[in-house]
């Protein structure tokens, strides 16, 4: 009795871009039920080739089979979410004919936990990847294809998606630079290597001895050959399998580096109300960096951070995880001096040179090319910590082609301007670096130069993600922001912090939808936000802020000893509003306290 025929196909696919060929008879199958990662080198094409699986870009030549009656949803890389609101942007996942089931959009919303009245506009990144997720299940599909799917979510948020897509019953093709991830979910492997596609029946967890072995197989049989092909993939597969058993190492002394600073780790504790930010000019200077005792943050009622003490000594790198919207950042602002706490005191180290990535790269500008980015557009040199070096050589470290030295920003992968950014905040002379999400878009070959690089560094390393074999091969110690003013610091990795920390009620997690068989129509949650309340919400930030900045500006001018005796007008007139705009503020602040209350109960329900 013959198989049956795969879900989806691909035979003998070419594929040309910009003249050059990306694909080179490809041929490659999903079979319901397949569970594949699709891995390769940022530009090798992946994105493209799930384009083509998804029939979204027709290939040169050769044939794409879709069974009959098949259905696939797709979630891109960067998703544009163009609808009046989201419900109306998720009902674009079901078919004309199943618009009297706008029942399942309610359902896949709650699961997702958005409000489907919010104006997609205000959404930020990990909410916008919700949307496009929910847009994806919404239609029972019976073949997932996404496309970095992770990117953007917290921990809860991946370990939700890991869930549902464990019990997921039809087939699935995921691109994510996610080791942790890929090691959960998949069963098969597609590797995108040099236009070629190989499949293996393992997933993830075997491609790293798989990879290495079909390596040095073909490094066996090139050194028959002596010839440039040779030096090339020399480069390619030895500089990453010798980078990864370096790595190995680094993990060891990565090891006594968690035990120093468990044995440096003071026992600080919460000592009066008062806010002192200065910078310490003391013995200490040139090892301490921050120092923070009994720490407090709220906005209104709200409490982000409750009595938190920590101490970062020079050297230590420190990963700051926890739920959108917990208060990391807040947090960061106030360990860098951005942010005055309500409560404790935070103290600086001196001579202290930051740099901060950012992950939306605003840094970068797309018209400038590689060269121009690196070099500021001054000759053909980049300053690398204070010492020339040629901008092509430095290029390559980055893994960059020479050829690429031109092109400009725009025309990059997402992986590759990571990477640009990068390689242009490595080279300034920094001993604070502060990292935000510098994994999203990267391929696994720059994640290990990644970690190479931030291996060797010499400074003070804090940094924010949700990738958890990066944090654990990295940092020295977590700081877990989980809510409601709870953060802790926990000695070691993300594995050493699952370990250390209490349990807790997972109640409030997210619930993975319901199977795509078992869809059943919920009831229609009750105070939900009126569309005046979601446009007040929405706009209240920017309200608050503006507040905030008014504030500041007045105090100082009051704060000038002898503004009484020039202008006493003034003055008064000053005392007063800065009166009015506090009160202005706390109201801003109890409003969209209670407005975001009202729109979390609605999305629970």
């Amino acid at each position: 009795m013959a198989p049956p025929p795969p879900l989806l196909a691909l035979r003998d696919v070419r594929l040309t871009f910009g003249g050059k060929p990306l694909f080179e008879g490809v041929t490659t199958w999903v079979n319901r039920g397949d569970k594949t990662c699709l891995v390769g080198r940022n530009g090798s094409g992946k994105s493209t080739l799930l384009k083509v699986l998804a029939g979204e870009i027709e290939p040169d030549s050769g044939e794409r089979f879709v069974q009959p009656g098949a259905r696939i949803a797709v979630l891109p890389q960067d998703p544009i979410i163009i609808a009046p609101t989201v419900a109306d942007y998720v009902a674009q996942g079901l078919l004309p004919t199943e618009r009297d089931q706008m029942f399942r959009v309610d359902t896949v919303l709650d699961a997702v936990g958005l409000d489907g009245s919010r104006d997609p506009v205000a959404l930020s990144g990990g909410e916008g990847r919700r949307a496009a997720l929910a847009r994806a299940l919404v239609g029972q599909p019976d073949a997932l294809l996404l496309d970095e799917p992770t990117n953007h979510l917290d921990l809860p948020t991946i370990l939700w998606l890991e869930e549902w897509l464990a019990s997921y019953g039809g087939a699935l093709v995921v691109i994510s630079h996610d080791r942790r991830f890929l090691d959960t979910i998949s069963k098969q492997t597609l590797w995108l290597e040099r236009g070629l596609v190989r499949r293996a029946e393992f997933g993830f967890t075997g491609f790293p001895t798989w990879q290495e072995e079909v390596y040095a197989a073909e490094e066996a049989e090139l050194d028959r050959m002596n010839n440039r092909m040779r030096q090339e993939l020399h480069w390619l597969s030895r500089g990453v399998t010798a980078r990864r058993k370096r790595n190995m190492g680094r993990l060891r002394a990565l090891v006594n580096l968690r035990q120093e600073r468990a044995e440096h780790k003071s026992a600080v504790t919460a000592s009066g109300r008062q806010v002192n930010m200065a910078t310490d000019a003391g013995d200490l200077s040139g090892r301490l960096v921050i120092e923070a005792i009994g720490v407090d943050k709220r906005f209104g009622d709200k409490r982000i951070i409750e009595g938190f003490s920590t101490r970062i000594m020079r050297g230590d790198r420190v990963g700051f995880i926890g739920p959108n919207g917990a208060g990391k950042t807040t947090l960061l602002k106030m360990l860098t001096g951005e942010m005055e706490a309500d409560g404790g005191t935070i103290r600086l180290g001196t001579n202290l040179e930051t740099a901060y990535f950012d992950q939306r790269r605003a840094a970068l500008d797309p018209e400038k090319t590689v060269w121009d980015t690196l070099t500021d557009g001054r000759g053909d040199n980049v300053w690398v910590r204070g010492t020339p070096q040629h901008v092509v050589g430095y290029m390559k470290d980055f893994l960059f082609n020479e050829d690429q030295a031109r092109t400009p920003v725009r025309a990059l992968s997402g992986g590759e301007r990571n990477r640009l950014l990068l390689a242009k905040l490595l080279a300034k002379p920094t001993n604070l670096l502060i990292l935000d999400e510098p994994t999203n878009d990267l391929d696994m070959d720059t994640l290990d130069l990644l970690e190479e690089v931030l291996a060797d560094y010499q400074g003070t390393l804090l940094v924010v993600s949700h990738d958890r074999d990066f944090l654990d091969r990295l940092v020295t110690s977590i700081i877990a922001v989980e809510g409601d003013g709870d953060v802790k610091e926990y000695i070691g990795g993300y594995t050493d912090y699952l370990n250390q920390r209490p349990k807790r009620d997972e109640a409030a997690a997210p619930k993975p939808p319901p199977k795509p068989q078992a869809v059943s129509k919920p009831q229609s949650p009750r105070n939900r936000l009126s569309y005046n309340e979601t446009r007040e919400l929405d706009q209240l930030p920017g309200r608050i802020d503006t507040l905030s900045a008014e504030i500041a500006k007045l105090e100082k001018d009051l704060s000038d000893p002898g503004l009484y005796a020039r202008d006493p007008a003034r003055f008064q007139k000053g005392a007063a509003r800065v009166d009015a705009a506090r009160a202005e503020l706390e109201a801003a602040e109890e409003r969209w306290l209670e407005l975001e209350a009202k729109r979390e109960e609605a999305g629970s329900r």
